[in-house]
C-alpha cells in the first residue's frame, strides 16, 4: 500500500492506493476505486475492500472524501454530496495519469453512501467502465424518508426550518451545530442498522480517529436534503452494473429502487440474512461481497486489443 495524494478541485486528497503482491510498474492494470460510507475515512470498510481486489490482481484506490479524515477543504466535516461525486471524477483522474493504469479499465465500488455517490458519477462520467455498489443508498432520499424510506420525501420539511433557524443565528454569531452520522446512544426506537451502525463507528471495531461521527448541521443538510443520487439513472447510466444488498438490511429498499430503474446491463444479488452492516467488516459477507464482484469487474474491465 502507498499513501497518495491528488487533487479534487482545490482540495488536496488523501489516497492509499493498495497494489498486488506481484506488482510490475512497467504492466497494464485495471483499478479500482472504493468510495466509502458518509461519515468514514478510507482506514475503514473502503480500505478493507480496496485490500481485497488488490489480491484479486486489480490496483485499488480508496481515500477520504473532501472536507473529511486526512484530506484538506474547510470547513472540515463538512458531508457535501456535489464534492463527493467530484470526488469520484478526481479518482479517476488521478489513476488515468499513472503509466501502469489502463486509463480505458477504470471501475468504481461504493458502500452506502459511497454507492450513491458512486452511481451519481458513473452516470455522467463514462470513463468509469463497471460500477458495483454494497448496501448502497442515496443519501438525499434516506435523509428526507428515513432509514427504512417509509417518510414521505415531505417530511424533511420540519429539518429544513430547523436548518434555516440555526444557520440565522450562525449568521449572527452563533457558533457552528454539529450534527452525528449514528447515534451515539441507540434505543429501542433506532433501526437495526444503525445501531450496528453506531457499534461499528464507535466502538473498537472500526472506530477510528479521524471519523469523528459529526458532520456541520447547517452546511451539510441543506446540500444533502437536495441531493438524489439515482436522477436520470434510466437515461444516462449505460455501464454494467453489480448491486449487493442484504435480504434484512433496512437499507435494501434503497437497492431495490435503483435496480428497478437501471437499464444497462445490471445483477441483483440480495444476501439471505445479511445486514447493511455486515458488508463493513464481517468476514463472511466481505467474502461475499468480493466473490461476487471480482468476476463482475474481471469481465467489464478486461483488457481490449
Amino acid at each position: 500500500m502507498e499513501s497518495v495524494k491528488f487533487p479534487s478541485g482545490p482540495i488536496d486528497i488523501a489516497g492509499n492506493l493498495h497494489l498486488p503482491a506481484d506488482f510490475d510498474p512497467a504492466g497494464s492494470y485495471a483499478a479500482i476505486i472504493t468510495v466509502h460510507p458518509g461519515g468514514g475515512v478510507k482506514e475503514q470498510t473502503a480500505g478493507l475492500y480496496a485490500s481485497k481486489f488488490a489480491e484479486q490482481g486489480f490496483v485499488a484506490l480508496a481515500y477520504d472524501a473532501s472536507h473529511q479524515g486526512e484530506s484538506g477543504g474547510e470547513p472540515h466535516f463538512l458531508e457535501d454530496p456535489g464534492a463527493r461525486v467530484e470526488d469520484v471524477r478526481a479518482a479517476v483522474d488521478y489513476l488515468q495519469s499513472l503509466g501502469y493504469i489502463d486509463a480505458e479499465r477504470v471501475g468504481v465500488f461504493g458502500i452506502c453512501a459511497g454507492g450513491g455517490y458512486s452511481v451519481a458519477a458513473t452516470k455522467t462520467d463514462h470513463r468509469i467502465k463497471a460500477l458495483a455498489t454494497v448496501s448502497g443508498i442515496d443519501i438525499g432520499s434516506s435523509y428526507r424518508r428515513g432509514w427504512l424510506g417509509t417518510d414521505p420525501d415531505s417530511a424533511a420539511v420540519p429539518t429544513l426550518d430547523a436548518v434555516a433557524g440555526q444557520r440565522t443565528a450562525e449568521a449572527q454569531g452563533a457558533e457552528p451545530a454539529y450534527i452525528p452520522y449514528v447515534p451515539a446512544q441507540p434505543d429501542e426506537n433506532t433501526p437495526r442498522d444503525l445501531v450496528e451502525a453506531s457499534d461499528y463507528y464507535l466502538t473498537p471495531r472500526a472506530q477510528h480517529p479521524n471519523a469523528q461521527n459529526k458532520k456541520l448541521f447547517t452546511k451539510s443538510i441543506s446540500k444533502i436534503f437536495g441531493f438524489d443520487a439515482f436522477h436520470l439513472v434510466e437515461d444516462l447510466l449505460t455501464q454494467p452494473v453489480l448491486i449487493i444488498a442484504g435480504s434484512e438490511a433496512g437499507s435494501l429498499w434503497a437497492s431495490a429502487g435503483l435496480y428497478s430503474r437501471v437499464r444497462s446491463p445490471k445483477r441483483f444479488v440480495v444476501v439471505d440474512g445479511a445486514t447493511h452492516m455486515d458488508f463493513y467488516d464481517v468476514p463472511k459477507y466481505v467474502e461475499r461481497a468480493v466473490t461476487e464482484a471480482t468476476p463482475f469487474f474481471q469481465e467489464n474491465l478486461a483488457a481490449r486489443n
